[in-house]
């Protein structure tokens, strides 16, 4: 399968971090459709070039121009990764760069630390008009499963750190979170009148489906909970198919 072209772009965040991008137009009514932007913000350890998301970004391009980026510490943008909290301000410079494009309608899909991310995102900066968190968090510091356990390994040990450098080309930031940010179920309270879907595999490893539970309670109308049979966890999992619903969702759903 050939992937859609991506045209890329350097984004600077509100804090000066380098966020390196690509803008992937919309393949089905071309460049000229600016009807309809999609922010995707990749998992842990992962980068828009990656397989995976380039995949998921080519789907989704049937439905919208899609910007692609690499979280702060991970692939080629600067800084370090620090899981979950300032990355708000990397999604916040792509969806300012998808405004600047010239697309009237934003929506954020995010998956694992990005699902986390974009609902932050949405109750703390607002602008964009839907959300998709998918095989989320919903809450800090979770460690119930074995690939948690080893997640928690990596960011808070030095040979952790070093392991994820080497081998994810993730760059990690020293010392705990201070203060700890908003957690991603009270951030949910917060994303009404913006319409929120909440995607979860029923066989996720890492965040068992009471993570998307929780964050659909906390969520106001409007809100959908979708729990995927047999879906695992975040892109890697992710069919073609799901993707295809998930952009026919955002296609169709417009704030109040």
């Amino acid at each position: 399968m050939a992937l859609a072209a991506a045209f890329g772009a350097m984004l600077r965040t509100a804090d000066g971090v380098r966020i390196d991008a690509a803008h992937t137009p919309n393949s089905s009514l071309g460049p000229a459709s600016l009807d309809l932007g999609i922010v995707v913000a990749h998992g842990f350890t992962g980068t828009w070039r990656g397989l995976d998301t380039r995949r998921i970004v080519h789907v989704l391009s049937r439905y919208g121009g899609v910007v692609s980026f690499d979280f702060r510490g991970h692939g080629h943008s600067g800084g370090r990764s620090t899981v979950g909290d300032l990355e708000v301000l990397d999604v916040d410079a792509a969806v300012k760069h998808a405004r600047a494009i010239g697309y009237r309608r934003i929506a954020t899909v995010g998956f694992s630390m990005g699902a986390a991310v974009v609902v932050r995102h949405a109750a703390l900066h607002g602008g964009v008009d839907g959300v998709v968190s998918v095989s989320g968090p919903a809450r800090w510091y979770y460690r119930g499963t074995k690939p948690m356990r080893q997640v928690h390994w990596a960011i808070e040990r030095w040979h952790g750190r070093l392991a994820a450098r080497l081998a994810k080309r993730t760059r990690i930031a020293v010392g705990g979170w201070d203060p700890v940010p908003l957690p991603p179920y009270e951030a949910a309270a917060l994303v009404a009148p913006t319409p929120l879907l909440i995607v979860h595999g029923d066989s996720d490893p890492f965040f068992p489906i009471e993570h998307a539970h929780q964050l659909y309670e906390h969520a106001a109308e409007p809100k959908e909970l979708w729990i995927e049979p047999g879906y695992g966890h975040a892109e890697a999992a992710a069919t073609p198919d799901l993707v295809r619903k998930i952009g026919h969702w955002i296609s169709r759903t417009k704030t109040p």
